[in-house]
């Protein structure tokens, strides 16, 4: 995890979950981690423990579904630590339903900042990274973005755009930076406190969610994608429960 040690990680939707283990376990790694979500008060917690465990991190309000905060996301992490080197694109929503509930504004809310907030962060990042040629963006996805059951249609419909934004981009930029996509099954997050049906979210809690893996699991698989040579780009890791199956 060498290559890991000393590189500057911003990483979005950092409050909780996937985010806050990626950032946690990184900086133990000695990276120097940017944390950025709306909830500042968690955010102010995870970077104190960071810090008393020897770790490097600073924190800023983020909402991922307005361009200029990401792009003041970036400058931020410009000011705290002069460059940058890894763009975490994390921040997500899953409140699964039934296409004739007829969620239409959970639908454009899951396309503001599952969809919208990649392409905005690969917006603010790439041009530094551009003018540096080098830097890596580590989008975090979901299997759903290989799978399709009843209620996930919109949000797999999400986390396939994330796929196919992350090949294409891969395909489009200078051959020294790099572009992971990290799609992880059933993980201990917040996730399922984003679905609004009581009785949906009661299901995903107890059925679907009930065989998960921790954080820190995907955490692992993205500090393994930074800790490759520089010239080794880990495309695609699938990170599930053991017991999972069939999603």
């Amino acid at each position: 995890m060498e290559n890991v040690k000393g590189k500057v990680v911003a990483i979005t939707g950092a409050s909780s979950g996937i985010g806050e283990a990626i950032a946690k376990h990184l900086a133990s790694l000695g990276a120097k981690v940017v944390l950025g979500a709306r909830r500042t008060a968690k955010l102010e917690t995870i970077s104190n423990v960071i810090k008393a465990n020897g770790g490097e991190a600073v924190y800023t309000k983020l909402d991922v579904t307005v361009p200029e905060n990401l792009r003041a996301f970036v400058d931020f992490s410009l000011e705290c630590y002069g460059t940058l080197d890894v763009f975490v694109n994390n921040a997500g929503l899953m409140p699964l339903s039934m296409i004739n509930n007829y969620k239409i504004k959970e639908w454009h809310q899951m396309i503001d900042v599952n969809i919208k907030g990649v392409l905005h962060g690969i917006a603010a990042a790439l041009p530094v990274f551009e003018e540096k040629d080098s830097g890596q963006f580590v989008n975090i996805s979901s299997v759903g973005d290989r799978w399709v059951g009843p209620t996930s249609t919109v949000y797999s419909a999400t986390k396939f755009a994330v796929r196919a934004i992350s090949d294409g981009l891969r395909q489009e930029v200078s051959h020294n930076i790099r572009v992971a996509l990290i799609a992880p099954g059933a993980t201990e997050s917040e996730l399922p406190n984003t679905i609004s049906d009581p009785e949906l979210k009661k299901m995903a809690i107890e059925t679907f969610r009930k065989d998960t893996i921790s954080g820190l699991a995907i955490a692992k698989a993205v500090a393994f994608a930074i800790a490759q040579p520089e010239d080794v780009d880990v495309n695609e890791l699938v990170v599930r429960p053991t017991a999972q199956k069939n999603l």
